[in-house]
């Protein structure tokens, strides 16, 4: 019988798509919730600053994320698929819920102050950071959990189950799409936010505003958090068993023993196929990094004023979204047309050109100053934007591109490969990346005593690692199409 069809696609495989949809924006809704509160927790919080956001990334995220990826690794041994979802979801849902109604009105009882008052007046003002980590430590155990609510529910619970219930030929159709709902999710939790946000000046003298609004955004992260469950049982009772659907080629899983923490870590080594993938991903933090720090010190320098850098960077975001709908659009058609291969080369290429140009302004800034000029931009200005033009065309390359091919990589691997290499990329690679970034700043920071004078060899550094990207995105390539053509028959 003829399938029927709805905007051309099989109303069958919207029955499987448009849960995956409306799951995939709940998580990032909650995600950008998240977001935005953690940096203004740690930041904003008694006897802390800004600098405690380095020592925090690189000194607690990381490893907690090793730590999830040791329990993650071994519960995948014993538990089934679904209960492995769970397990992962329900202990974030709790602890976010637990936060804004026990954890943050019980923080001054909580927080350690007066040791932190007597550490700090012994070891010195150069010991804020790490020492505000121990102060605010509830708030710091927020930060942890809001980045893992990105590394682990949207890369590993999320895009696992996906690539486990799609074909390929669907996702190439599909995933550019979820990329889409991304963008609305965004928009719509940056509203919610500033709604909580400016409903704190309108509440009475001794009123804590803030408590407030946690409460209110946290209840919501808290009911999307049980939504995200409920779709997920819904797909796996009535979606997955349906005899209607393309079935998804089932990889004959090689019968091998379980494997350790380290053995994991070296069968993933020993995979280039792997290898090439984790690449991709810490190639992509560390270099988008390297550049976004020396562009905010700029933006900085530029705009000293909070109320100015604020406006620019509402401006900045809008375009971000404009940008990255447009490129979503468009990557559906470099999907069908040019191949992974292309789509996977673009990301680093335009990280490369933009990247160059950038550091190209800050560097010989002053034999540019009389052609800059001319066009009526002071070289400061200048390279706030072309950092800002460098920042959003990588991040929408990364959403309409970069992501959905990376899924697309895991789709033909067999069952164990794509469950514990996803869990090891996603969750320890991508922190590395951000980290890696961070360690090379602070590093060369410590060398030559500031970042504008270590930004030639920042500039050094990005080159190598986007040439190293490219040839692994070009080895990849080679791996991943025979792999697909010979799914396909």
């Amino acid at each position: 019988p003829a399938k029927k069809k709805f905007f051309g696609v099989d109303t069958v495989t919207l029955k499987k798509v448009i849960p995956l949809g409306l799951m995939f924006f709940c998580i990032l809704f909650n995600y950008t919730i998240l977001r935005d509160t953690k940096d203004v927790l740690v930041v904003t919080a008694k006897g802390s600053s800004a600098e405690i956001i380095p020592f925090l990334k690189t000194w607690v995220n990381l490893p907690m994320a090793i730590g999830f990826m040791v329990i993650y690794t071994k519960l995948s041994n014993v538990l089934s698929r679904e209960a492995l979802f769970y397990a992962c979801i329900l202990p974030f849902i709790g602890f976010f819920g637990s936060f804004a109604f026990l954890l943050y009105p019980l923080r001054d009882i909580l927080h350690p102050t007066a040791l932190a008052d007597h550490l700090l007046s012994v070891l010195g003002p150069r010991f804020l950071g790490p020492i505000a980590i121990f102060r605010n430590w509830t708030f710091v155990l927020f930060y942890v959990m809001a980045e893992l609510w990105g590394s682990v529910v949207v890369s590993v619970l999320f895009w696992g189950f996906a690539n486990q219930i799609t074909t390929v030929d669907e996702a190439k159709q599909f995933y550019p799409l979820f990329g889409l709902g991304a963008n609305v999710a965004l928009v719509f939790s940056g509203r919610t936010v500033k709604y909580f946000s400016e409903l704190r000046g309108r509440l009475g003298p001794g009123v804590d505003g803030w408590g407030m609004s946690l409460k209110g955004m946290m209840s919501i992260v808290v009911m999307l958090g049980f939504a995200i469950c409920g779709i997920y049982w819904w797909v796996n009772a009535f979606v997955v068993n349906d005899p209607n659907l393309p079935k998804i080629e089932k990889k004959k899983k090689k019968s091998k023993p379980k494997m350790s923490m380290g053995e994991s870590a070296k069968f993933l080594l020993n995979s280039r196929y792997i290898r090439d993938l984790a690449t991709l991903v810490v190639a992509y933090g560390i270099s988008i990094n390297l550049v976004e720090v020396t562009w905010k010190s700029k933006l900085k320098a530029q705009f000293p004023s909070p109320n100015d850098y604020s406006s620019f960077m509402g401006d900045f975001s809008t375009w971000t979204g404009v940008v990255t709908f447009s490129m979503m659009l468009l990557s559906r058609v470099i999907f069908r047309k040019y191949g992974w291969g292309v789509a996977a080369a673009i990301t680093p290429s335009v990280l490369l050109v933009t990247g160059v140009a950038f550091f190209s302004l800050v560097l010989f800034s002053d034999p540019l100053t009389p052609f800059l000029g001319g066009i009526g931009l002071t070289p400061l200005m200048a390279a706030v934007y072309v950092g800002a033009l460098q920042n959003i065309f990588s991040k929408s390359a990364k959403y309409s591109l970069f992501d959905p091919c990376k899924e697309m990589a895991y789709i033909p691997l067999d069952e164990d490969t794509k469950v514990k290499g996803k869990a090891a990329i996603d969750v320890v690679c991508n922190p590395l990346g951000k980290s890696g970034g961070a360690l090379i700043q602070q590093v060369l920071i410590l060398s030559f005593g500031s970042l504008a004078s270590s930004t030639p060899y920042l500039g050094a550094i990005l080159l190598v690692i986007v040439l190293a990207w490219l040839g692994a995105a070009r080895s990849l390539d080679k791996q991943f199409t025979p792999m697909v053509q010979e799914d396909l028959k």
